[in-house]
């Protein structure tokens, strides 16, 4: 616990142009085996790379969201290494001069906000992959090649070492993560490889000079990047207070066993002897087109958090939740915007349902927001009948799960008409199913009457002082009810005839 923990993180977000960054092949995920590696991608003899114009203009994106530099001229370079599945021998990467340099990303976490500043993020190339199982068992005990991600267009984001814990690390990513898929550059599927982490991790005395780093590759999720950086400061502490001495090297996280293991000892830049590429000019960036892309940039996150909470009054975690996707944030704008305030609900009862029922029925089915059953118009729809009295909650949960359900069972009919896309079917359903609300003031108080002469014990408990006692008289108006008494109501006259 005397040990601080430092963590920078290097994340690798391929950009999502259809053909590769100096070549015109496919980027497509799921092709056969060496199917999309052209001439180009593997530095055959003859051969000349071509900057594709869409990877740098989502650089400058990203640039813009960060409030970067982005930097008129860059220079791309050779990056020198041996690997089995890098075909060229060196990886085309940016290194003196990147693309964008500094910005940063604001994260939450349970202690409150936190500023993460940038270094830099530049345009690179990806290598291709190294298979060591799932292999045909005829070929022995072999490793193959697989080159169609080689010259994939990446986006390397790299941040100062300004976290402390795995928590802030995992909100840095989540934030990073949601940013780069939000402004389109780049899909995030952390499944295809499409948005990867490097951790760097170090240890020391609070007030000490940086420890020496570890750096933990290839990680492709969330839990897996908090539990690697765990395991990791552990180990460097545990190594320093048996006497030991943390070697700087790359590792690799092990999630079966929950630990990191070495890969090969870590290179410093000399060793990779960058050298301007020979076959590509510096890159230069007019003003002209950096406003351009500045004035097509969509609202950002932060900006739409701000907006939610100050004009829409939701809380600051409720706006977080939901700017945390693009898609979700716009699903809960549609359901607002086909709600007026007029109609007596508020932004907060739709929050609750978007953040609530919606994403737990999405979670359980795996579906995407834009593939949801329910509609926008038909959850606003319903939650205007819970506004105006005629659903309980609970109620409006029973609408809900068949609006899913029916919805769900005519996507799967080839051709049929999503079932929560016709207007009127939440009062179709409340009316086939007697779930209307009873709200009648008169015979609420009759059914109260009723249950404070059957239950003498409870009414002189809670006339004793005991508060919890009216939630079991509420309960038993509720059951009187069938469950379609207004709790609110039930709770208000119980309350009003107890005092009398």
């Amino acid at each position: 616990m005397s040990f601080e923990i430092v963590i920078g993180i290097e994340t690798h977000a391929q950009l999502s142009t259809a053909s590769k960054i100096f070549s015109g092949a496919s980027t497509a995920f799921g092709a056969a085996p060496n199917t999309e590696a052209s001439a180009i991608d593997i530095a055959l003899p003859g051969v000349l790379p071509v900057l594709n114009r869409g990877a740098v203009e989502r650089a400058i994106r990203f640039g813009l969201a960060v409030g970067g530099t982005i930097n008129r001229r860059s220079v791309f370079a050779r990056k020198n290494y041996f690997y089995p599945d890098l075909p060229k021998g060196y990886q085309i990467s940016q290194y003196e001069i990147p693309v964008v340099q500094g910005g940063g990303v604001t994260i939450v976490t349970d202690t409150g906000e936190k500023h993460v500043r940038l270094t830099r993020a530049h345009l690179e190339e990806d290598a291709g992959k190294s298979l060591h199982e799932g292999l045909p068992p005829e070929l022995g005990d072999v490793s193959g090649i697989d080159l169609n991600r080689a010259g994939t267009p990446l986006l390397e984001i790299v941040s100062e070492p300004d976290m402390r814990s795995a928590a802030e690390a995992v909100a840095y990513a989540k934030a990073l993560h949601s940013l780069v898929t939000w402004i389109g550059i780049c899909d995030g599927d952390m499944q295809e490889g499409n948005f990867r982490c490097d951790a760097n991790v170090s240890v020391r005395k609070p007030g000490a000079p940086l420890g020496t780093r570890c750096e933990i590759k290839n990680l492709n999720s969330f839990r897996f990047l908090a539990q690697a950086i765990d395991f990791e400061a552990r180990r460097q502490i545990e190594l320093i207070e048996d006497g030991g001495k943390v070697v700087q090297e790359t590792r690799l996280y092990d999630p079966d066993r929950n630990q990191t293991r070495p890969m090969r000892s870590k290179e410093d830049a000399q060793d990779y002897r960058y050298f301007p590429d020979p076959d590509l000019p510096p890159l230069t960036i007019a003003a002209s087109w950096i406003e351009r892309i500045r004035a097509a940039m969509p609202e950002l996150p932060a900006a739409v958090h701000a907006r939610l909470v100050t004009q829409h009054g939701i809380t600051a975690y409720d706006a977080a939740q939901l700017t945390a996707s693009r898609a979700l944030v716009d699903y809960y704008e549609a359901v607002c915007a086909a709600l007026p305030a007029t109609d007596g609900a508020s932004h907060k009862l739709v929050a609750n349902w978007v953040l609530g029922e919606f994403s737990a029925a999405r979670n359980r089915d795996g579906v995407a927001v834009g593939d949801a059953p329910v509609a926008p118009p038909r959850l606003a729809e319903l939650l205007r009948r819970i506004a105006d009295g005629t659903l309980s909650g609970k109620m409006g949960k029973e609408v809900f799960d068949e609006l899913w359900r029916t919805g769900r069972e005519a996507s799967m009919q080839s051709g049929a008409i999503e079932a929560s896309a016709s207007a009127g079917i939440v009062d179709a359903i409340i009316e086939r199913r007697g779930l209307r609300q009873i709200s009648d003031a008169g015979v609420i108080e009759t059914l109260v009457d009723q249950v404070i002469a059957a239950n003498p014990a409870i009414v002189a408990e809670f006339r004793a002082g005991k508060e919890r006692a009216l939630n079991s008289l509420v309960g038993q108006v509720m059951k009187a009810s069938k469950g379609k008494a207004d709790p609110s109501q039930a709770n208000e006259i119980l309350r009003r005839r107890l005092a009398s």
